[in-house]
């Protein structure tokens, strides 16, 4: 009988305001979309996101977006596509709190990647990645323009997964 390998998949989340949606006023930004595209998705990434994305998915990472912000699922998939970007998965205020939040007695954090197995949490706010050990998730803080970001957060995902599935 032949048996399947199978790699389990470390999932990672990024916020998207003041982590990956920068200003181009205080960080390198990718090139705006052209035209009419512009006007529609305003929002500038920061430099190295695609490039990023599509390497740690070909490194075998499942990427996320886990945001507080209220941006419709759909408007976020088209935007990044433009880029050449997919993500495995898509956590906005809206599912968070249908099924993060609702029905639970306390008022949980914005952000509780455990929750979708996110094992990886990259933020700009202090305040959400305070709360990984409380909730069993890596934190990355991310918020300052740097150009050697991309190599460090890949360094920084390798080295969770070896941690939490050895290697």
């Amino acid at each position: 009988m032949h048996e399947r390998s199978e790699t389990k998949k470390m999932r990672i989340s990024f916020d998207l305001d003041e982590t990956l949606f920068v200003s181009p006023i205080t960080h390198k930004t990718e090139p705006p979309l052209p035209g009419l595209l512009r006007r529609i998705y305003r929002e500038r990434l920061r430099k190295g996101t695609p490039a990023l994305i599509n390497e740690l998915q070909a490194r075998g990472f499942e990427v996320w977006v886990y945001t507080s912000s209220f941006r419709m699922e759909w408007y976020i998939k088209r935007l990044f596509h433009f880029y050449g970007v997919h993500f495995d998965g898509i956590v906005n205020a809206y599912r968070h709190l249908a099924e993060v939040q609702e029905g639970h007695p306390r008022k949980l954090p914005q952000k509780v990647p455990t929750r979708y197995g996110i094992s990886l949490h990259v933020d700009d706010e202090d305040v959400i990645l305070s709360y990984a050990r409380e909730y069993g998730f890596e934190g990355y803080k991310l918020d300052e323009p740097d150009d050697a970001w991309v190599v460090k957060l890949i360094a920084r995902a390798e080295e969770v997964r070896r941690k939490k599935f050895g290697g």
